[in-house]
């Protein structure tokens, strides 16, 4: 990392406003400078999300490609811009970026942090001391023939689609475990229950089965949409004119960024919408949404398959991981699912914020793509380290009271569901209500009515014949 010794030294630039000294080591510049004042609102940096910066330094590599293909820079400027490009991109310089999270301008302070930090790399590069912009400019050369209105929703999207690979890889692993469990307890006989009433037997492994599958649709929902995500409006520049571009510019910048990123990167079909439309990014946020909502409901159900241990359900029991009153001695809570709850609490609220900025978007652009950015990488992150607990800290060590399962299971009325076939509605809910009044089996109630043979009533009664699951040998 290069931070900024401490050091009254500064050097001078100039911007359309007027001048501003700026620390002579630093690798920023005056529009890095004016934006550290101007936006203080959340006090975390772009660097708290590095995908963004590593992939603003692959875009910006793209086009400086494109421009030494087109003649647009000389090939000692592309030498030194794309040598500069790829230490940004691989987080050398990323405590180079300070600017907030929160931004107007629709990230051009990120845009002009990226080509300041480029600019005075290269010129490092090349033997010229920082802020020598007559030989590298950051707008000149760094950000010919761009504008940040193509380029922060390019580098966005493929910051989205290097943060997806974390939480598929989250998601993967915790299904992965819940797979395992459910071997591990495909066997062990429980109640299904519907509306929180007694419903018909399955087994644990079933259940946990199910929790399996759905973590991994989230999982192809989430690779699936890695190809829209790569469908970029580079070289439109201001509005998707692709105004101050050469018209060749935009398929050697995305053909460029295809090859650098090994992403099946087009151009958008029609420039001009592309800009002001972040449907792809609202679309990103719904799969997270749609990722914790399942997280929740699994949190919920584990919390209330290990509630008690006396007076819940108590069904299975999950690790002990802190005390869990600072009065009631014994006390243990399901701290880890609880944890999970908040976090999808945060990602829906976090969904809630991009709905609201891609709504407020006007005319030819959306200011407000930063926050929509921000938002939507700190759920992928927020997701991901939920679902990497659940798994390391509940899950992993989850086991099942089977044979206080199964005796609930034996003595629930809505056994008698499995009768229909062979008695009828009428008579199996008269089973039913007998069991219940006189605190007796479905079995023994169908014994005493008498309708079916009892070797025949042993095998229609048997849980695992009822849950679908064969009987181990």
């Amino acid at each position: 990392m290069h931070g900024i010794q401490q050091s009254d030294a500064t050097r001078i630039e100039h911007d359309c406003i007027g001048a501003l000294p700026v620390p002579a080591e630093a690798y920023w510049g005056i529009h890095t400078a004016r934006a550290l004042k101007n936006f203080p609102a959340s006090c975390m940096p772009v660097s708290h999300h590095p995908e963004l910066i590593h992939s603003f330094a692959i875009v910006k590599r793209a086009c400086a490609l494109a421009n030494r293909d087109l003649g647009g820079i000389s090939k000692e400027q592309w030498s030194a811009i794309d040598a500069a490009c790829a230490d940004v991109a691989s987080g050398d310089f990323d405590d180079q970026f300070p600017i907030d999270v929160l931004q107007g301008g629709a990230g051009t302070s990120t845009n002009m942090n990226t080509n300041e930090v480029i600019a005075n790399r290269a010129l490092e590069l090349s033997g010229r001391a920082k802020g020598d912009y007559t030989h590298i400019h950051p707008n000149d050369h760094v950000n010919k023939s761009q504008s940040t209105n193509d380029t922060y929703p390019a580098a966005a999207r493929l910051a989205i689609i290097e943060a997806l690979d974390t939480i598929i890889d989250s998601a993967r692993r915790l299904s992965r475990s819940f797979r395992a469990l459910a071997q591990r307890t495909m066997h062990d006989v429980t109640i299904g229950r519907t509306q929180l009433q007694d419903a018909v037997p399955m087994t644990f492994g079933q259940e946990f089965m199910a929790f399996a599958n759905i973590l991994e649709s989230d999982i192809t929902a989430f690779t699936d949409y890695r190809k829209p995500l790569s469908t970029m409006n580079l070289g439109g520049t201001a509005i998707g004119t692709g105004i101050c571009s050469d018209a060749r510019f935009r398929g050697y910048a995305i053909d460029h960024l295809a090859k650098l990123t090994g992403l099946p990167v087009t151009a958008a079909p029609e420039p001009i919408a592309a800009t002001s439309d972040v449907s792809d990014f609202v679309m990103t946020s719904s799969l997270l949404k749609r990722n914790a909502t399942h997280l929740g409901k699994i949190a919920n159900d584990l919390r209330l398959l290990c509630s008690g241990p006396r007076a819940g359900l108590a069904e299975i029991n999950i690790p002990a991981r802190q005390a869990g009153s600072s009065i009631m001695p014994g006390k243990v809570n399901p701290v880890i699912p609880e944890c999970v709850n908040q976090s999808v609490f945060m990602v829906m609220g976090m969904d809630s914020t991009v709905s609201f900025a891609a709504e407020a978007g006007q005319l030819q652009l959306n200011a407000f793509e930063p926050v929509i950015l921000h938002a939507i990488l700190e759920s992928i992150s927020i997701l991901s380290k939920a679902m990497d607990t659940l798994r390391e800290n509940c899950v992993e060590g989850i086991t099942v009271n089977s044979k206080a399962a199964k005796e609930k299971a034996q003595r629930c009325a809505s056994l008698a569901t499995s009768l229909i076939g062979h008695i009828g509605y009428e008579r199996a809910v008269e089973i039913a209500k007998s069991a219940m009044a006189e605190n007796i089996t479905v079995h023994e109630a169908a014994e005493r009515e008498g309708s079916i043979r009892p070797e025949i009533l042993e095998d229609i009664l048997n849980p695992l014949e009822l849950a679908r699951v064969q009987s181990k040998a």
